[in-house]
């Protein structure tokens, strides 16, 4: 609200007092007063009143001024805010009002005969000669105003002043509550006929100690009830802390037990796990096991073969031709008497080792049964081999008493006639397969070369044979293979 200024007299410098909505908080414009302010112009908010006619007890608002549409419905006094003489001359209200003690209101004038205009004026003021010039008139209509709203405000327990919207949005509010209060009213006069029309028989002095007596019999039977009631409920109280404490055991077993079980099948997989490692390295082992039984050990140790017109003993050539070094045929004699040597050693003493082969690499030796010992290596020549070819010899006499042993061994295990050893090439003397085997002696070097081819045949069909006869498997039909 603006401030009033200017203005003559006592005017100058009063404060115009604000007027808003309490509940909305908008400011109320003064209509009807205007013409008071002062020449310099002030303005102020007040309400918005209509024509005003006053009497002893209202301050009463016009229908004229009011806003179309916004009207507040009037209310009629109520026996509690108003009070009439009997000599006192009534009026019916039809217009909006505000209410004043008698008191406040007493002191005021009315002018019935301004219609335009809104005035309240104090007793000693005439309004036609105040309304212009004194600007005391209006100050004191707006404190009128405000005196009447904090009067107002006092007696109807509501912040005044209101505008129209948040007057109408209280008065529903209390139209409502109004409703709902008459609701409960008639509700409450129905329950008191009700009980009106309602018969009692009243009881005698008699009936009512006796009714008494029931009734404390029955309060102290419902006292032993709920005694044993609380007597129970303490025991399941107690049954349900017992109850609980187990539960809290049998969780920490359960958990104790799971975390066991845990481990044991942690454990478990663990052994379970290296088991099947182990029993896959001994199936692995077993079958490398079968694998080994089954390998030609001497077989592969000792691979005779051949190799064009030689015969081979481990891929060294054994012949007496000139393409052939003498440390190549060393070295074939070599391992050829280590082979004899190792299966007469096997069948010592059953067999009768009577001519000694010493397997000494490229050099070895043999020992005839006169105990003269040889020399199976060479170099030799047609004219100096007479030692050379003695050695010769002696190694094919000593291989031809193994196999005479071998042939009277299958005979002891009654090894039928056409499984007996037989060697491919017949041995007799110096001869293999009809072929001489020494050097000397007028005989041929292509001569010597075939028999020995010849000689390491024989060797290796009795290879099978003691293969076969000391519990190495041999390939079905091994013996009967020929170079």
């Amino acid at each position: 609200m603006k401030h009033l200024a200017g203005g003559k007299g006592g005017a100058v410098g009063r404060p115009v007092p604000r007027f808003r909505c309490q509940e909305c908080h908008g400011a109320l414009a003064v209509v009807g007063v205007a013409d008071r302010l002062p020449p310099s112009g002030m303005h102020a908010s007040a309400v918005i009143m209509g024509t005003i006619r006053m009497d002893n007890f209202y301050v009463v608002l016009s229908k004229k001024d009011r806003p179309k549409g916004l009207g507040i419905p009037p209310r009629p006094p109520t026996s509690a805010s108003t009070h009439i003489e009997p000599n006192q001359r009534t009026r019916v209200i039809e217009d909006s009002y505000i209410m004043l003690p008698p008191s406040t209101a007493s002191i005021y004038k009315t002018s019935s005969s301004e219609e335009d205009g809104a005035q309240l004026l104090p007793p000693s003021v005439n309004s036609s000669s105040s309304s212009l010039g004194n600007n005391s008139g209006f100050f004191s209509s707006a404190t009128v105003l405000k005196r009447a709203f904090e009067i107002a405000t006092s007696q109807t327990q509501v912040e005044q002043p209101l505008c129209l919207e948040c007057m109408r949005v209280l008065s529903d509010k209390m139209d409502f509550e109004i409703e709902d209060i008459n609701y409960d009213i008639k509700a409450y006069e129905a329950c008191l006929q009700n009980l009106e029309q309602e018969s009692y028989s009243i009881l005698s002095e008699t009936d009512f100690q006796n009714e008494k007596q029931k009734i404390d019999k029955e309060e102290k039977k419902l006292k032993a009830d709920i005694e044993e009631a609380e007597k129970q409920y303490s025991e399941v109280i107690s049954e349900m802390k017992n109850l609980e404490t187990k539960s809290k055991q049998f969780e920490e077993l359960e958990e104790r037990y799971w975390q066991e079980f845990n481990s044991v099948q942690f454990l478990l997989t663990s052994h379970q796990e290296e088991r099947n490692a182990i029993s896959a390295k001994i199936e692995d082992y077993q079958t490398h096991l079968e694998m080994l039984k089954s390998t030609n050990v001497l077989n592969d140790a000792f691979n005779i073969s051949q190799y064009g017109v030689f015969g081979t003993i481990n891929n060294l050539r054994l012949g007496h031709t000139h393409v052939v070094e003498w440390d190549e045929i060393n070295a074939a004699w070599g391992q050829a008497a280590l082979l004899l040597h190792t299966m007469a050693q096997y069948y010592t003493p059953k067999f009768q080792y009577r001519i000694k082969i010493h397997a000494m690499g490229s050099y070895p030796r043999i020992t005839d049964i006169n105990n003269k010992t040889h020399k199976l290596f060479g170099p030799a020549n047609v004219l100096f081999s007479t030692q050379y070819d003695e050695a010769m010899k002696w190694f094919l006499m000593c291989l031809q008493e193994f196999v005479d042993f071998a042939v009277s061994l299958d005979k002891e295990n009654n090894v039928p006639p056409d499984e007996l050893l037989k060697l491919p090439y017949k041995i007799d003397g110096d001869k293999v397969g009809g072929y001489r085997v020494v050097l000397g002696d007028f005989n041929t070097r292509e001569n010597s070369t075939k028999a020995l081819k010849n000689m390491l045949r024989d060797l290796n069909w009795v290879l099978f044979w003691f293969i076969g006869t000391t519990s190495f498997a041999l390939p079905s039909g091994a013996l009967h293979t020929q170079i």
